[in-house]
């Protein structure tokens, strides 16, 4: 089924570890939502919300925003997560674990909640490396803030330069890719929001060595 944004809702086996439907529809439920009601309120048709419901079908960027505005909801609320993990994670400096990709490395700020919403990463980028000639496509949003150094992203052909306490946010559907623009290491905090919680977007982002 092919979404507003130009974007593929794509069929998928529903298993334990995903749980957005079994959110939307705990969501729904507690708003006194019927799925015809949600289905009006949000301009979708009930076939759609109820594929969604029962893990069959992916719901696009523009798809999910139009229910979590139905629903008066935050969309991270559709990607709560069912396992016991940590409600807070406090990690002094030196306590990261590092990755080393192709072009530096990277710390992850929130290892233990690794299937939440939100996946913050302190990124360290090597002199004048880059992304690589293909661009960066994934779901849900990104972040950027610029702690030193000057990062240019190119994001559906329109070029932007952050230099320290600059940021940037964006669809992630957009193709983008990134450039250290500096002789010495930058620094930047990223932030991936993916809408399906199973996405390794970082992985295309990083090529680990």
């Amino acid at each position: 089924m092919d979404s507003l944004d130009g974007h593929r809702e794509e069929n998928i086996e529903g298993g334990d570890e995903y749980n957005l439907g079994r959110c939307l529809r705990a969501l729904r439920e507690a708003s006194g939502f019927s799925l015809r009601a949600l289905a009006e309120e949000s301009g979708l048709s009930v076939n759609t919300i109820s594929l969604i419901e029962n893990g069959k079908s992916t719901p696009s960027v523009t798809t999910l925003q139009k229910i979590s505005t139905a629903l008066q909801v935050p969309i991270v609320a559709f990607f709560n997560s069912e396992q016991n993990t940590p409600k807070v994670i406090y990690t002094q400096v030196g306590q990261r674990d590092q990755t080393l990709f192709r072009s530096g490395y990277l710390e992850d700020l929130g290892l233990e909640l690794s299937m939440s919403a939100f996946r913050p990463f302190l990124v360290t980028l090597a002199p004048e490396s880059h992304s690589g000639i293909d661009p960066l496509i994934h779901t849900g949003f990104e972040f950027v803030y610029c702690l030193s150094g000057r990062i240019a992203y190119l994001i559906e052909n329109k070029r932007y330069v952050l230099e320290p306490g600059d940021s940037i946010f964006f669809e992630a559907h957009l193709p983008h890719c990134w450039q250290n623009l500096s002789v010495e290491p930058s620094q930047k905090i990223l932030v991936l929001c993916p809408l399906d919680v199973r996405e390794r977007s970082v992985d295309r982002h990083f090529s680990t060595l």
